[in-house]
């Protein structure tokens, strides 16, 4: 069986994910490359295929630009200027490399921190897109043809915060999780901080954790008493 579920549950909570990652009342997610979704060849065309309701690239394309405090705001604009236009010159060398856009990538205008919500596929190993973190509106997403392959990508990278992994098998995601390289694996859901876990990465994303009793933890002194 695939790793990934029918269309509909993925695609929509990756483009739920995709929208807080535009920030809309400052959140930011992060994950393994970025905001990445790798795919096997079946769900990949439905996750593409502009003749499908539920089409990620029509989802996105029909997000809303506005003020950040506005309740139909989707998306605002990144926080500074420098950034947008870091963010597009990766794109841009990611491109050159061999990276198709499926959606967006245009230039920021000057001085102006706005950046159109972006898909890059095939992404080449050389590219930015590929081993960086790109810190804005970009979706990354990669086709495989097996689990192993999908997991040989998202560990291929020097981070690793939170990854998520979707698949109605119960036992093939209990053995997939154990193999991803990342501090959190959120099965079937986004990656998010909840109070009563501990959150932190492993590899460049840090060390240490936050939340549940982990993060006090991290907070205190241990001191060894020894009686002989």
């Amino acid at each position: 069986g695939h790793y990934i579920p029918k269309f509909s549950p993925c695609g929509y909570e990756f483009t739920k994910g995709f929208v807080d990652f535009l920030g809309k009342k400052g959140i930011q997610t992060s994950r393994q490359k970025g905001n990445a979704c790798i795919l096997d060849y079946d769900n990949y065309e439905k996750f593409r295929n502009a003749n499908q309701d539920n089409n990620f690239k029509n989802e996105i394309k029909n997000l809303k630009a506005g003020e950040p405090l506005d309740e139909n705001t989707d998306y605002a604009c990144m926080a500074r200027p420098d950034l947008a236009e870091e963010l597009y010159e990766q794109i841009q060398e990611s491109v050159d490399k061999g990276a198709k856009v499926l959606l967006g990538g245009k230039a920021p205008e000057k001085g102006s921190a706005k950046f159109s919500p972006t898909i890059l596929t095939d992404i080449p190993k050389d590219s930015p897109a590929y081993s960086e973190e790109l810190f804005g509106p970009v979706a990354i997403v990669f086709r495989v043809k097996s689990a192993d392959e999908a997991i040989q990508i998202a560990n291929d990278s020097e981070f690793g915060l939170g990854s998520s992994l979707w698949t109605k098998n119960p036992e093939k995601a209990e053995a997939l999780a154990s193999r991803i390289e990342s501090g959190a694996v959120f099965i079937n859901s986004l990656v998010a901080s909840n109070p009563h876990l501990p959150f932190g990465g492993i590899k460049k994303s840090g060390y240490g954790r936050e939340l549940s009793r982990h993060g006090i933890l991290e907070f205190v002194n241990t001191k060894t008493v020894y009686l002989g």
